[in-house]
């Protein structure tokens, strides 16, 4: 069985898995990403031995930080930080960049469905030009709270769990 068939095999059943809790609870259950981690380590320390076990822990670590730093804006939650610092043990290293792009993409089209479906697209479109002001120098970042409608947030799980399937079924040999 080849390296990608394995990581998809693990990846499907955990994006619906995530799916479910995340859309449904808005979290995504610690054990699953406990889980996914050492898998990723152990798919890897198999196919690659003692390279691929340092490529699983450096796609981890480079997931983590590339997630965190989403985070410190308040884009992501500390659980799709986990989530994806997990995804990058299974991609590895030299994967987890591509990975990194197409889940963003995954995500934003997934945002676009929900502003449209909650029906706040000026109220989304105001906020991203503030944002995108708050970066000009001299200006504040704006920190918008979380909403407690949670119909209102988007289950970023989906999209991380969904986006590192595409991405491992596209730039795997």
């Amino acid at each position: 069985m080849s390296e990608t068939l394995v990581q998809i095999t693990l990846l499907i059943p955990l994006a619906i898995i995530i799916a479910y809790y995340d859309v449904r609870y808005r979290r995504i259950p610690n054990p699953f990403v406990l889980a996914t981690l050492i898998s990723g380590i152990a798919i890897n320390a198999i196919f690659g031995g003692l390279a691929g076990v340092w490529a699983s822990f450096a796609g981890c670590a480079i997931g983590f930080v590339l997630m965190f730093m989403l985070h410190l804006f308040g884009a992501m939650g500390a659980g799709d930080v986990k989530l994806f610092a997990a995804i990058g043990a299974v991609t590895g290293a030299h994967l987890i960049l591509p990975t990194f792009v197409v889940v963003i993409l995954t995500g934003g089209v997934l945002a676009i469905v929900s502003i449209i479906r909650a029906g706040v697209v000026m109220t989304t479109m105001q906020r991203v030009l503030q944002i995108l002001v708050g970066l000009l120098p001299g200006w504040e970042m704006p920190r918008f709270a979380v909403p407690s409608d949670r119909r209102h947030t988007i289950p970023y799980g989906v999209a991380i769990t969904i986006g590192s399937i595409i991405s491992i079924a596209i730039f795997r040999p």
